[in-house]
């Protein structure tokens, strides 16, 4: 029985060529890792809150906090990450948003940047243009301000931490 292997090609890796080939392709490869889960975040979706919401019959702000997140949630269900989120999530961000009698947000901190740059203008974005949030009428003063913990998924779909599923 004859045995046929193909020839052995070696590469001379101290080739100058090599070197520089190598490191363009090492630094295309990280640049392009990077495009998909950025692009996710370049356009901010339109809410689909068809009518006002109802006023929120919260009396202190962690009440209120549900209303809100569920108001998040019915303006974009399509951006919901459905299930228990993944162990490495692709960023997290704490928001600090403050709403007036009528549910129109006044004010948005951002109190814990994202690892993703681009994740905090389009979550702020967001924020706002699901406005007008449920009306604080059952409490004291003309503002109300909640925390909440958005956690951001690379295919542009998140939870909020009132609301999350958990992680796996």
């Amino acid at each position: 029985m004859v045995c046929m292997h193909p020839p052995v090609v070696t590469c001379q890796p101290s080739a100058p060529w090599f070197a520089v080939a190598l490191l363009a392709l090492l630094a295309l490869a990280a640049c392009c890792a990077s495009l998909p889960a950025a692009a996710q975040f370049s356009m901010v979706p339109t809410p689909l809150t068809a009518e006002p919401p109802r006023d929120s019959q919260a009396e202190i702000e962690r009440e209120y906090r549900i209303d809100a997140a569920r108001h998040i949630y019915s303006a974009y269900p399509m951006r919901i990450y459905r299930g228990r989120l993944p162990p490495l999530i692709y960023s997290v961000m704490v928001v600090e948003t403050e709403i007036d009698a009528n549910g129109v947000v006044t004010d948005i901190k951002v109190v814990r940047k994202p690892a993703a740059a681009e994740v905090a203008p389009w979550v702020m974005a967001m924020i706002r243009r699901a406005a007008p949030f449920p009306a604080p009428a059952r409490m004291r003063g003309a503002t109300v301000r909640y925390l909440d913990i958005w956690l951001v998924d690379k295919s542009g779909q998140f939870q909020v931490d009132t609301l999350t599923e958990g992680q796996r």
